[in-house]
C-alpha cells in the first residue's frame, strides 16, 4: 500500500489519504483483519501532521471500514472491502449531483429513495 499526498490539490490532505486508503481496502490490500500502521508513524513517513492522518482514519472508521481497538491498533473491518466500493460510489454520486446543481436536501431524498 503506497500513499501519497498532492500539496497542489484542491482536496484536503485528509480526504486524499482517506480516499487512497479506501481504494486500497476495496482492492484487498490491506485486507479484513489486517492492522494498519500507527497514525503517528504513517504521518511521519508522509510528512503530514498526525492530526491529518488521524482525521483520515476517523473518516474511514465512521464509514465502517476501520475499527480502532485500544491496545491493538487500527484494523480493517471484515465488511470493509464491500463497503469501500459502496462508499466510493456514494461519494461520486454526491459530487456529481452537486455539480449538477442539486441541493444537499434533494440529494439526501434521492439517496433515501424519496424522490
Amino acid at each position: 500500500m503506497l500513499l501519497t499526498v498532492d500539496l497542489q490539490s484542491a482536496h484536503p490532505l485528509h480526504d486524499q489519504l482517506a480516499g487512497q486508503l479506501r481504494k486500497a481496502i476495496a482492492a484487498g490490500d490491506p485486507g479484513p483483519g489486517d492492522k494498519l500502521p500507527p497514525a503517528k508513524e504513517l504521518a511521519k513517513s508522509l510528512g503530514v501532521n498526525i492530526h491529518t492522518m488521524l482525521r483520515a482514519y476517523k473518516t474511514l472508521q465512521e464509514e465502517g471500514l476501520l475499527e480502532v481497538r485500544r491496545g491493538r491498533g487500527t484494523l480493517v473491518t471484515n465488511q470493509a472491502p464491500q463497503r469501500a466500493d459502496i462508499v466510493q460510489l456514494a461519494k461520486q454520486f454526491v459530487q456529481e449531483a452537486r455539480q449538477q446543481g442539486l441541493a444537499d436536501a434533494d440529494i439526501r431524498h434521492l439517496m433515501e429513495g424519496q424522490l
